[in-house]
């Protein structure tokens, strides 16, 4: 049975508590969310994307009746009891993806940023136990990284095509870095990383954080060949994809899911409609103070329609007809600015969380280059 604790092989990052006990010295200690059925149905997207079964996922927000950290029926405890019992019955993978869930949205309490290094401890024994996924830990100058990678070669003739993995502003590492090892039999080199701010990505999420893209594709240079790399970011990590390749030619394509490029950003009408865990969640990895100064700083995130038009990838993009986070004409500015775009549009809500089948399909199948 695993430590439920950080294991030896994964010292526990500090992740942006600096920040958060910052605040509280400041004052403005940031309460627990409150809006419970919200945080629920985003659960529900991200229980399906990790492969969970939707009567599971209901019998267990069923047994939640709030988010005060202490209470015997919270958000954390409940989906830490079940992690707990699935880890003492072996099933790690399993418990991980609970795991991950009782950190939701982000680590704003203990009991969150407890079970966020117990999810990714428990991620590291299943790894080790099955082989074939390595953990990376990368000196980015703002702050720490860490990744989960497979197909990493130092030999250069064995070098496998990169392709890099991100996935938004609420999800970590360890819901992706399972299908690493199927990656790597379409023959990729394959690695896994998370949004700064989020997981175990210490940095703080700025306007210019597309940089590190092109950083990765530096550092990883000596084990992949990152000069016509893959890349597969979701949700606002499409935003980033997106801008690196507008500035780095070593992208070739750029995979992505529910992006937002423009509108999101500067469309005050749009905002009022933003779900309130996804302002308090931005607010938390751009450091705001408030919703004002966070308004101020995504205006600079925006993407324009020269930097869209300069990006010489394959853009291959699902969206939602019913997207609640992303506004419709951010959809449109790809398909009016992008030269090398392809938008697959299903009927549902951000994530298209009701057609997963249908999302792996199309990433499968643009993954094996008959997208291109």
């Amino acid at each position: 049975m695993p430590d439920r604790h950080p294991t030896d092989h994964v010292a526990p990052v500090g992740h942006l508590d600096h920040l958060d006990r910052t605040r509280e010295q400041q004052g403005v200690r940031r309460a627990p969310l409150d809006h419970l059925s919200e945080l629920k149905e985003f659960a529900r997207l991200h229980a399906r994307n990790q492969g969970m079964g939707t009567r599971e996922t209901a019998r267990i927000l069923a047994r939640i009746g709030t988010d005060a950290p202490d209470a015997a029926d919270s958000w954390t405890r409940v989906w830490r009891l079940r992690g707990d019992e699935l880890a003492d019955r072996g099933r790690l993978l399993a418990a991980c993806r609970h795991y991950t869930l009782a950190r939701f949205p982000y680590p704003y309490d203990d009991p969150r940023r407890h079970a966020q290094q117990t999810a990714v401890a428990t991620f590291d024994t299943w790894r080790r136990t099955n082989g074939g996924i390595e953990r990376l830990e990368l000196p980015y100058p703002d702050g720490t990284l860490h990744a989960w990678a497979a197909g990493l070669d130092t030999h250069r003739r064995s070098h496998r095509p990169l392709l890099l993995m991100m996935g938004g502003i609420v999800s970590v590492k360890e819901q992706w870095a399972p299908l690493l090892p199927r990656l790597t039999k379409l023959g990729y080199a394959a690695v896994v990383a998370e949004l700064p701010g989020v997981g175990e990505n210490t940095q703080r999420y700025t306007p210019d954080s597309w940089r590190l893209i092109p950083w990765l594709l530096d550092h990883l240079s000596p084990r992949a060949r990152t000069d016509a790399a893959t890349l597969l970011f979701l949700s606002f990590g499409g935003h980033m994809a997106l801008r690196a390749a507008a500035e780095d030619p070593r992208v070739r394509r750029v995979l992505t899911v529910g992006p937002p490029v423009a509108g999101f950003f500067t469309d005050t009408t749009w905002w009022e409609r933003v779900p309130g865990i996804t302002r308090d969640t931005l607010r938390r990895l751009t450091g705001a103070r408030d919703e004002s100064e966070l308004r101020s700083q995504l205006q600079e995130f925006a993407l324009t329609e020269d930097q869209l038009r300069v990006i010489g990838a394959a853009v291959r993009c699902v969206t939602s007809t019913r997207d609640e986070i992303i506004p419709p004409r951010d959809a449109d500015l790809l398909r009016t600015a992008v030269p090398d775009v392809r938008v697959k549009v299903i009927d549902d809500v951000h994530g298209s969380p009701g057609h997963p089948g249908a999302v792996r399909r199309w990433l499968a199948w643009n993954l094996r280059g008959a997208g291109r």
